[in-house]
């Protein structure tokens, strides 16, 4: 089949993308991923997929806007659900993309991913595929995580410490502070404070 890859990313790429190959696929990316922001972190992954689409090689369709508007008034409302409507956005265009291109079908680099909520994927995947009456390819390829990031890093691929959006940058790297007094309401009574605090 001629399949449509979303790519969320070059490292998260490398296991689907040779793993489709061995089943005999043709591939050809799509980088849609208006959720990674700042614009520069965008830019440095799409940068990192053009250097691996060389090197494998395969074809790709590239953004022609970043509408990170749209994705913030589509997720803000939605707290810890947010997560759901980003994968429809981008599987959407995914989806559009792969019936107005004449594709087989679609499939996304998020299904290899461990840190995704998979099942959700699927979920929203399947009825986009409905939606839009283009077949939905599944395939869970999170067996292949720990070979992905073995071929990536033999690769030099730039490998990003975060999933991309700003809501995910703030729980990989933010730790609040308490104050003393916060603290000490934690504390059972008569409990010491550690040296340094106060």
């Amino acid at each position: 089949m001629n399949v449509l890859l979303h790519i969320c990313c070059a490292p998260c790429a490398i296991v689907p993308v040779g793993e489709l190959r061995d089943e005999g696929h043709e591939i050809t990316g799509m980088f849609f991923n208006p959720n990674i922001h700042p614009f520069q972190e965008h830019q440095r992954r799409l940068e990192t997929l053009r250097e691996y689409a060389e090197m494998a090689p395969f074809p790709v369709i590239w953004p022609e806007d970043y509408p990170l508007e749209e994705y913030l008034q589509a997720v803000l409302p939605l707290g810890p659900d947010r997560c759901t409507q980003c994968y429809r956005l981008r599987l959407d265009r995914a989806a559009e993309a792969a019936k107005a291109g004449g594709f087989d079908a679609f499939t996304t680099t998020l299904l290899y991913s461990r840190y995704q909520r998979h099942d959700q994927i699927r979920e929203v995947a399947t009825e986009i595929s409905r939606r839009h009456d283009i077949p939905f390819l599944y395939r869970d390829f999170r067996e292949g995580w720990q070979e992905g990031l073995r071929l990536s890093r033999h690769m030099g691929l730039y490998r990003q410490p975060y999933c991309g959006c700003v809501f995910s940058e703030k729980e990989r790297f933010y730790r609040p502070h308490r104050t003393v007094k916060q603290a000490a309401e934690k504390e059972p009574a008569g409990a010491r404070m550690p040296p340094g605090c106060g």
